[in-house]
């Protein structure tokens, strides 16, 4: 049976975030994570997905590493992009018009209801 449900991957470097990420929109979308975030190119290639959502704040490999990565690739420059970050508030993020780091956002502690409505959004573009 073919899963009509759109397709996110999900690039964080904590795994607890990752978990509890997958748990909430499993139940909406089809997933693909990693804690790894130089892996996300290739993953992104292999999976597909109908739109990334991505840490902004990791070591060694930030998330606006990982979109300058994704877009220097021509499979998958063209996937929606939305940071996750811990760095502002929900109120924060909604002041700067759900824009964060130049791309759109949304900060960590926003209403799970929050999250999917800049997916769905996104995903309609």
């Amino acid at each position: 049976m073919l899963d009509e449900r759109k397709k996110i991957l999900l690039i964080d470097d904590d795994e607890a975030i990752v978990t509890y990420l997958v748990t909430k929109l499993a139940k909406n979308y089809q997933l693909a994570s990693t804690t790894q975030p130089r892996t996300a190119v290739a993953l992104a290639k292999r999976e597909k997905p109908d739109v990334i959502l991505c840490d902004i704040d990791m070591p060694d490999f930030s998330g606006g590493d990982v979109a300058a990565a994704l877009a220097e690739d021509p499979v998958t420059a063209r996937i929606p992009f939305i940071y996750l970050t811990a760095l502002v508030s929900p109120q924060e993020a909604e002041d700067m018009a759900g824009y964060v780091g130049g791309r759109p956002g949304v900060a960590k502690k926003a209403p799970l209801a929050e999250l999917l409505k800049r997916i769905e959004e996104e995903t309609a573009r």
